[in-house]
């Protein structure tokens, strides 16, 4: 490949209930346009009908802005990167079909994204006067979601390999569903987080799964915490306002310290130096607090995403479709997105 060539290329991102588009230049971000969609609140979760119908308003003006942003021409745009999945299969498709419209039009290349290899790929991301850390092959990433918790063993840019996952539900859902219980709107991850801050992590106590090697189990934690709030209310009706912020703590701790424990293990098993987060959780203070303080203590390099590379965004689909244009990894008209895809 010539070295002053410019490799151009477009992102999109529309696997949940964000539509995104993006422009990664040589592995450098020009532009990274996201469109949320509040319609959901209301409902306490996201609607798959509602999110395609709001994916199908927005993705032309969020492309369109993406392109001005990044200050290029449409004839600029080396190829389109999509997330192909996994996701909800109506707001895939909405991506997918405005990726090859776009392809077919401009005659560009067409490059499949696996949602969750770009979350991890989110490391990679360059910025223009900034110091660019990347982790080092291999390294471990703890990849934790509303959908997803796995820890992978990342080799290379896309040889990676699941060592560890949920076996029921995700982090990311007992945040919500346990913000649930106590009263919070949806999503009530982040509202936890924020009451965190003010709450006694050690105020009150709740079980740890049992889980064989590196896997995880949130479902008996988020039906103890039903129960046990259930029977507090009982005995109290104004249990939850008066302990609120204790709750919040208490729970996000009890959630962390069980991502952290296998975590833990599997750096002791692999050997690596090099631990990262990514993900919708992976906003969380107390985990990237928790991410640090381990590798303070271990003597490893942590690798934490700035918050705006969290949440689903198009610039992780532009830098994974980067890295797959290196190599050539190109796809048909005939690709068809995916509700489940494993990394």
């Amino acid at each position: 490949m010539n070295k002053n060539k410019k490799i151009t290329i477009l992102g999109i991102e529309s696997s949940c209930d964000d539509t995104s588009a993006s422009i990664i230049q040589n592995g450098y971000l020009l532009s990274n346009v996201i469109a949320n969609q509040d319609v959901h609140k209301a409902y306490g979760g996201v609607v798959p009908e509602l999110a395609s119908r709001a994916h199908q308003q927005n993705i032309i003006p969020v492309v369109d802005r993406a392109i001005k942003l990044a200050n290029i021409n449409k004839s600029e745009i080396s190829g389109i990167a999509f997330t192909r999945g996994p996701g909800l299969l109506g707001s895939l498709l909405v991506g997918s079909s405005f990726a090859k419209g776009f392809s077919l039009v401009n005659n560009i290349p067409l490059i499949e994204v696996n949602h969750l290899q770009a979350h991890v790929l989110a490391h990679f991301i360059k910025e223009d006067k900034k110091e660019n850390k990347e982790p080092e092959f291999p390294f471990l990433c703890l990849l934790v979601s509303g959908g997803h918790s796995q820890i992978i063993l990342v080799k290379d840019y896309f040889d990676m390999e699941i060592i560890g996952q949920t076996i029921d539900d995700a982090a990311g859902e007992a945040f919500d569903k346990c913000a649930k219980t106590i009263g919070l709107p949806y999503p009530g991850g982040p509202l936890i987080d924020k009451l965190a801050k003010e709450g006694n992590p050690k105020a009150f106590t709740f079980t740890r799964p049992k889980i064989k090697e590196f896997n995880y189990s949130f479902s008996g934690l988020k039906t103890a915490f039903l129960y046990f709030i259930r029977d507090k209310v009982k005995e109290d009706s104004n249990f939850i306002e008066n302990n609120k912020t204790d709750l919040c703590a208490s729970i996000q701790y009890t959630i962390i310290d069980i991502l952290m424990n296998k975590l833990k293990l599997a750096i002791k098993q692999t050997g690596v130096k090099d631990i990262a987060i990514a993900g919708g959780v992976s906003a969380n203070s107390g985990l990237r607090n928790a991410i640090q303080e381990l590798a303070d203590i271990e003597k490893l390099n942590a690798f934490i995403p700035e918050f705006k590379y969290t949440t689903d965004n198009a610039a992780m689909v532009a830098i994974t479709g980067y890295h797959k244009y290196l190599k050539g990894e190109f796809v048909g008209q005939d690709i068809t997105p995916l509700a489940r895809m494993p990394i």
